[in-house]
């Protein structure tokens, strides 16, 4: 299991931003942030990541929401096929006789 980091973002983005200038190597960022090296490492590889979404300018509803939105669909259209069955199993039950009932 992960462990959260106990760093605030805004900490996180110096250090990177640090490495990236070439003012510190992520060694030593590590240790000053007591942080292991494969820590920074991600924070490196996810800022970019980040940055890029962020300069996009998208202001549309998020990656999670729009699957959420499109589940949604899905179970709406399940939902309405099944309602499309039940009713041509009701018409076509409706000229049948009942279920023969039986002497108790």
């Amino acid at each position: 299991m992960v462990r959260p980091s106990a760093l605030p973002p805004e900490e996180k983005v110096r250090i990177v931003l640090s490495i990236l200038a070439g003012e510190m190597t992520v060694a030593e960022a590590a240790r000053r942030a007591k942080v292991s090296e494969r820590s920074i490492g991600t924070w490196k590889h996810q800022f970019p990541e980040s940055g890029r979404a962020g300069l996009a300018g998208k202001s549309g509803p998020g990656t999670r929401e729009q699957q959420l939105e499109a589940r949604i669909a899905d179970l709406t259209q399940a939902l309405g096929e099944a309602a499309v069955e039940l009713r041509v199993w009701k018409k076509s039950a409706e000229g049948r006789p009942g279920p023969p009932r039986t002497a108790r």
